[in-house]
């Protein structure tokens, strides 16, 4: 369905009309308590209902487990430190709304448990399989060997392979190097990942070339996106055509990152799109959401789509042979021209669309960047409500 201008503007987070309507949608529309009963942060009845449609849950379950992942990213924070060299990695789990933290030293147990999370003792710790994932990272990956990262849960490396390479003389090799670097396991995919560009077709947030792809989020000066979308140096043109900025830095691949400068009277407001199906979503800021917890992706080609977070700092070889590091995995579907888009925990920045493999029809695997990281790398200031 075609978006009006009113509309088209809003998605690109530009423009006096976007911004009143998003101080009306974003703050006066009714919304669901949070659990804390702070009404700074609750949470709105858009984002409560693509959960109950895409994880199958109530309406007081999509509530009940937003406060939950909420309250596990303050719990996280105070139970890494009490875990001190110890620590192996967390995750939460969303059956019982609970953080689970794993340590390598038992006596550490009852300091994590006083933070407020689970306990698991396990034999490696983060910074061993760190240091593992690490010396898998300067190998060189052949095509049949989609994506591998820390996976707390089974204290192990996870190596992913496609499933119909998995017997290939590459692959093998490459399995028994990674053997050799530390504790791995391996696993299957069904299609190897790819990126979500995609050539132009009308009525979408940006254009570069004749590569469309879709706004991050919006920092003061521009926004971030995607590296593989555009070079340093490249113009960028809105959804009817006109100049918005330029690429000031890119990075892909490695990473699969980059910056827009907005100039041309278009400016910036801290707005995800929610296509209709959500109401926009307002962005307050960019604290990072646990392995487990829900997410959404709002793209220029699928809309809004959420999720699980399923895995943080994954290596993943795209088709083509471009390699990409520090990666976030999640089960959101994703297709072309969703590339740059936004993931968003509640109204925390995630990060931007990177690639993933299948679609949202039958379903599949995205990855993202964590936008703190770009934040960082460029100097950059997300722009918040």
């Amino acid at each position: 369905m075609r978006r009006t201008p009113a509309r088209r503007t809003l998605g690109l987070g530009l423009g006096l009309s976007a911004l009143l309507l998003s101080s009306t949608w974003g703050g006066a529309a009714a919304l669901a308590p949070a659990a804390d009963a702070d009404s700074a942060r609750q949470f709105s009845p858009g984002l409560v209902t693509a959960l109950q449609r895409d994880l199958g849950l109530t309406a007081d379950q999509a509530r009940e487990r937003l406060a939950d992942e909420r309250r596990a990213v303050e719990v996280g924070k105070k139970a890494e430190r009490a875990a001190g060299s110890a620590y192996a990695g967390s995750w939460f789990d969303a059956d019982s709304g609970r953080l689970t933290v794993a340590v390598t030293a038992p006596r550490h147990a009852d300091a994590v448990r006083e933070a407020g999370a689970d306990v698991r003792v396990v034999e490696h710790s983060a910074a061993r399989l760190d240091a593992a994932k690490k010396r898998l990272d300067e190998l060189s990956a052949p095509a049949g060997v989609a994506s591998w990262h820390v996976d707390p849960r089974a204290n192990s490396v996870r190596v992913d392979v496609v499933a119909d390479r998995r017997d290939d003389a590459a692959v093998r090799a490459f399995l028994d190097r990674a053997r050799a670097a530390g504790p791995v396991e391996v696993g299957t995919v069904a299609e190897a990942p790819a990126t979500f560009a995609a050539g132009t077709v009308g009525g979408d947030p940006y254009y570069t070339g004749n590569v469309r792809c879709s706004i991050g989020f919006s920092v003061h000066g521009g926004f971030v996106t995607a590296g593989h979308c555009g070079s340093p140096g490249a113009a960028v043109r809105g959804w009817d055509g006109s100049h918005i900025g330029t690429f000031q830095g890119s990075s892909f691949p490695g990473n699969d990152y980059a910056w827009v400068s907005v100039g041309s009277g278009w400016w910036t407001v801290p707005v995800v799109l929610g296509w209709g199906t959500v109401p926009d979503r307002l962005v307050r800021g960019s604290a990072e959401a646990p392995v487990g917890a829900s997410i959404c992706r709002s793209g220029s080609t699928t809309h809004w789509h959420c999720g699980t977070l399923l895995a943080k700092n994954e290596t993943v070889n795209y088709s083509g042979g471009a390699t990409v590091h520090q990666l976030t995995k999640t089960s959101v579907c994703a297709e072309g021209g969703d590339s740059g888009g936004s993931f968003i925990s509640g109204d925390q920045a995630q990060g931007v669309t990177s690639g993933g493999w299948g679609n949202c029809s039958s379903g599949g695997e995205t990855w993202y960047q964590p936008v703190n990281e770009i934040l960082g790398r460029y100097g950059l200031t997300l722009h918040t409500a």
